[in-house]
């Protein structure tokens, strides 16, 4: 009978549009029509940004819930051919998110695709998996709360019993939302982050599978290169701000009648501004590539070596994702970092199967007075 309880408030309901927020989503409009230019347009220094970017946003998102690696290793980690080792959480967590995420790429192109409780559960289960002991890809079944840093009880999730219905009901928001063109879908993403933390239904994980599926509401929403739009990274490095907004909304227990308008503008602020800081990453990956293209042409080596230097200044790079993105054989790959490391521009790390290359400080100090420069020209 304790389910009646919560039907009585279901979930959190969209705030009204008001002044502000109108002209909040109306900046961010015009931010998200500019970034999805500059995403469209082709460009071969592209392919190392956006790794880039799917590797900080993915770091960052794990991060919150205490899962660190370096950046460095969270580039090899969310790759195409990266692979964590079993024993290492921290690996793991990051291995298994960009997991979540690839599968967030594929629904959000899914012609046929439709929300249900076993998309949600399915997405915890590829973020959760390394985590045996918390029922992964399982609804909760007893008591739930979040404990703050200082050990006291920060927020009390709704009763076990009460958390099919609700995700039903979460369910049932997202589908109406897929046809609602009434709504900005950074709203409606905001929403599903909400609803889907404030009914915590799993023993752990509730945060990262909260944040998976507000990407993937965005996703859905046709964004051609849906890593530039998410907002992981900048709650990775807000997140006590992340934390004091969830709080002030759900008012310590689960409280759906509660008004979301505060979490919704914090939101919208945060997609503002991590839209401003891609642009300004887009910026100086140009000029970054135009460098390079000079350095290598001075040389007279070949135009290719331009995305081994890249790839090598956007993180770890090694001999198989150098090949693909040039597309040269693996012996034609390995004689180039060979030259390249001669030359005192980027550094090998590891051995055997797990040899890498990162950037020398020789080419991340000329790279970063190539984008110091050009951030003086364009004043």
């Amino acid at each position: 009978m304790r389910l009646i309880v919560y039907i009585a408030g279901v979930i959190f309901s969209t705030p009204r549009m008001t002044k502000t927020l109108r002209t909040q989503l109306g900046e961010l409009a015009e931010l998200r029509d500019a970034l999805g230019n500059q995403v469209g347009t082709p460009a071969r220094w592209m392919g190392s940004l956006r790794r880039e970017v799917r590797a900080a946003s993915i770091g960052s998102s794990t991060s919150i819930e205490g899962f660190s690696v370096s950046p460095e290793e969270a580039l090899a980690l969310t790759g195409e051919h990266g692979a964590a080792d079993h024993d290492d959480e921290n690996r793991m967590a990051v291995s298994c998110y960009a997991r979540a995420m690839d599968h967030v790429g594929t629904m959000a192109i899914d012609p046929i695709f439709e929300w249900s409780d076993r998309v949600i559960l399915d997405l915890h289960f590829d973020a959760c998996s390394f985590q045996r002991d918390q029922d992964p890809g399982l609804w909760r079944t007893g008591p739930i709360g979040v404990t703050g840093s200082d050990g006291s009880l920060e927020y009390v999730g709704p009763d076990a019993d009460a958390v099919v219905g609700l995700m039903a009901e979460v369910v049932a928001s997202l589908v109406d939302g897929e046809t609602d063109d009434r709504v900005d879908v950074v709203v409606k993403a905001a929403m599903a982050h909400l609803n889907v933390i404030s009914v915590h239904p799993f023993r752990d994980g509730n945060g990262r599978v909260s944040r998976i599926v507000q990407s993937l509401v965005l996703a859905r929403e046709g964004q051609s290169a849906p890593e530039f739009f998410s907002i992981e990274e900048y709650l990775g490095s807000h997140t006590q701000a992340y934390y004091a907004a969830l709080r002030e909304t759900q008012g310590g227990n689960y409280q759906p009648e509660r008004n979301a308008s505060g979490w919704v503008a914090f939101c919208v602020d945060a997609h503002i501004a991590q839209a401003r800081a891609r642009l300004a990453q887009i910026e100086e990956a140009a000029t970054r590539w135009g460098h390079l293209e000079g350095l290598v042409a001075e040389r007279g080596w070949p135009e290719r070596l331009v995305i081994a230097l890249e790839q090598s200044l956007a993180g770890r790079t090694d001999r198989s994702t150098y090949a693909e993105g040039a597309d040269v054989s693996p012996a034609t790959a390995s004689a180039d970092f060979r030259r390249l490391a001669d030359a005192g521009l980027v550094v090998q790390r590891g051995r055997g199967r797990n040899v890498g290359y990162v950037a020398a400080d020789l080419l991340r100090a000329t790279a970063t007075t190539a984008i110091r420069a050009g951030k003086a020209q364009r004043g």
